[in-house]
């Protein structure tokens, strides 16, 4: 990414989450995470699909690889999925702890201040 001087690689920070290499080494799914609008998103993997030739020339030499895979880049939409739940599950913690709190709350008002029997 360092060697990369494309300005649409500079604003959404890519990570590379994953990588599948066919069986063959003939081609590599790489998967990527950008932060930032779709847009900002869309920006930067088409520049990594442009310099995939490039990148790949360079693994090749630096890899000492006769032939080094095809790249082929995609958006991570698995680690979207996981921010999605994980984000469910703490509000669904929030949401437990508040009706403990009620409770807990209801519970101690029923215990301490019950009802005196009337006296004659």
């Amino acid at each position: 990414m360092r060697e990369l001087s494309d300005p649409r690689l500079s604003t959404g920070l890519p990570s590379i989450t994953r990588v599948k290499v066919s069986e063959d080494l003939s081609q590599a799914d790489v998967y990527i995470t950008v932060m930032g609008t779709p847009g900002v998103q869309k920006a930067a993997l088409n520049a990594l699909q442009h310099s995939a030739g490039m990148m790949r020339t360079r693994l090749t030499k630096s890899l000492s690889l006769r032939v080094a895979p095809f790249l082929k880049f995609h958006l991570d939409e698995n680690l979207k999925k996981e921010l999605e739940v994980m984000d469910l599950l703490r509000k669904v913690a929030e949401e437990n702890a508040e009706l403990d709190k009620k409770r807990a709350a209801d519970a101690g008002e029923g215990s301490g201040g019950g009802d005196a029997p009337a006296q004659d």
